[in-house]
């Protein structure tokens, strides 16, 4: 299975953030998914679609994200419907 990158819509001094990665860690290895954290701040699309509900993970597509809180629980019911 390929590689791919699991989005952590994110920006400066995102506390929960730092919450949501505890419980994103440990499906890394599971998937396989390498974590690419994204500035929502450095793009005025995703500040509107996010800047209320970060932190938000997500696979590519804006529309279909895992926003926070969530548990490493629901973050794996949510990758296994999607990762193939």
């Amino acid at each position: 299975m390929a590689t791919q990158n699991l989005i952590l819509y994110t920006t400066l001094g995102c506390s929960l953030c730092e919450k949501a990665k505890v419980e994103i860690w440990p499906l890394l290895d599971k998937y396989p998914l390498r974590l690419e954290s994204v500035d929502i701040a450095e793009d005025e699309t995703l500040t509107r679609l996010f800047g209320w509900s970060i932190p938000v993970v997500g696979l590519g597509a804006t529309d279909d994200v895992l926003c926070w809180p969530f548990t490493s629980e629901e973050l794996d019911a949510w990758l296994a419907q999607r990762v193939v």
